[in-house]
């Protein structure tokens, strides 16, 4: 199970790649927050064009590839806040954060 500075250099790596032009704030649900603002991803709790609400054990399954973000949303595992079009654009950002 990686902490939450891994799973904040991974997408770091990932958005080097190419990030995106929108904010994305993920809150782990009490366990820590990750912003991705551009190419900048940090732990502040900051304001995002889009917030993704999920447990960090279901984030990591998700940055994996082991889930899809899809599935988890229909199974209530998952909340987006905002614009749900940003969450959309994620998943390159999270296939390159898979190496």
């Amino acid at each position: 199970m990686a902490n939450i500075e891994e799973l904040t250099n991974q997408l770091r790596v990932a958005v080097a790649k190419g990030g995106l032009n929108r904010t994305v704030k993920f809150d782990l649900q009490g366990q820590g927050m990750i912003h991705l603002d551009g190419s900048v991803v940090t732990n502040e709790d900051k304001a995002a064009d889009c917030t993704i609400v999920i447990s960090k054990t279901d984030f990591e399954s998700l940055a994996e590839g082991k889930v899809d973000g899809t599935s988890l949303f229909m199974a209530g595992k998952m909340r987006i806040d905002g614009d749900m079009s940003v969450a959309m654009m994620l998943e390159p950002v999270l296939s390159a954060a898979r190496g």
